[in-house]
């Protein structure tokens, strides 16, 4: 069954614009919705992304029923880090899409969180259920998904307001040349390749912070960590680009790795922390590095003093020496 949604507008906007950020979904993907009639403004369908809104004005959505993947197809587990009442928290997986789309046909996060009957949110329609924030498919690492509505407002909310936020590794080649990397560009679909994000003059904003940790025993990679100030697609893949710096194993960004043949692009959301939205406890969850990645680490760092750089209790501290 379809599920609808209301929501009311308190400041003048685009209909997609306001969606987007109401429903913390990517503006195209909003843009189909609204296309294919599922919303309205004060009960009349409309078909208009760009349609002007007035304040106090009241949204429906309804949310079309996914393809559902057969059980039987959902072959695989995920690791479940933590789980409460209102929350899970997750190691995704590398190469597992989060959630259903036209192009996805293989099984995805949100098919497998089915498949286990763990109860979700409803807020952001039947294809994301539970889906707060989104990894891309390549890219492992811990998750957090929300259980109830409230617990799904409450965490985007903190997604605005930065009291939420990851901490990613990433293995890159070259070097970065400082020990801070702020990048500031706008990112949005490349023009030269539909499958490609890219920096635009006229994308959506997006900040990055980059932090050396430790070269390779050759010098000619480096393990580094990310920290996002917002959340684009592709958004350490293109600002790396954008000083042509590339992640190990990414074959759409970069060369096919010349170390070894890397099934997998060498980036993980390490560490993620969060004010709890049932009790207000601040936590912190870290998601250990997936065998495959960890293997290549182990081959080209030196694992005990990489072991002591990337100890979860106090990776913070990494960017206490910075401020923008």
């Amino acid at each position: 069954m379809s599920q609808t949604a209301t929501f009311q507008v308190h400041n003048a906007s685009r209909l997609d614009t306001f969606l987007a950020q109401t429903l913390q979904e990517p503006r195209n993907q909003v843009a189909h919705l609204i296309k294919n009639g599922h919303v309205t403004v004060e009960g009349t369908t409309v078909t208009k992304p760009g349609l002007k809104l007035k304040g106090n004005q009241h949204i429906g959505v309804n949310f079309p029923e996914p393809e559902v993947t057969p059980a039987q197809n959902i072959d695989f587990e995920v690791d479940i880090l933590y789980e409460d009442d209102a929350i899970l928290v997750i190691n995704k997986p590398s190469n597992l899409t989060v959630h259903p789309a036209a192009s996805v046909k293989e099984p995805t996060l949100v098919d497998w969180l089915k498949h286990k009957n763990i109860r979700l949110s409803t807020i952001s329609g039947e294809e994301r259920h539970g889906i707060v924030h989104r990894l891309d498919r390549g890219t492992s690492g811990v998750m957090v998904v929300a259980k109830t509505n409230e617990a799904h407002e409450k965490l985007s909310l903190q997604l605005q307001d930065k009291s939420m936020g990851r901490y990613y590794l990433a293995v890159i080649s070259p070097l970065l040349k400082e020990t801070f990397t702020y990048i500031d560009k706008p990112i949005g679909r490349s023009s030269h390749n539909r499958l490609k994000m890219g920096i635009t003059e006229h994308g959506k904003s997006a900040q990055t912070l980059f932090k050396k940790l430790y070269p390779s025993r050759d010098e000619s990679l480096e393990l580094i960590t990310c920290k996002l100030f917002t959340g684009r697609t592709h958004q350490i893949r293109v600002h790396l680009e954008s000083i042509s710096r590339h992640i190990e194993g990414d074959h759409l960004y970069a060369l096919k790795s010349k170390k070894d043949k890397i099934n997998r692009i060498l980036l993980h959301a390490y560490l993620l922390y969060l004010v709890h939205p049932s009790s207000g406890e601040t936590m912190e969850f870290c998601a250990p590095i997936a065998e495959e990645m960890q293997t290549f680490i182990d081959q080209e760092f030196e694992k005990e003093i990489l072991n002591e750089i990337i100890a979860p209790h106090h990776f913070d501290r990494h960017f206490s020496g910075f401020t923008l």
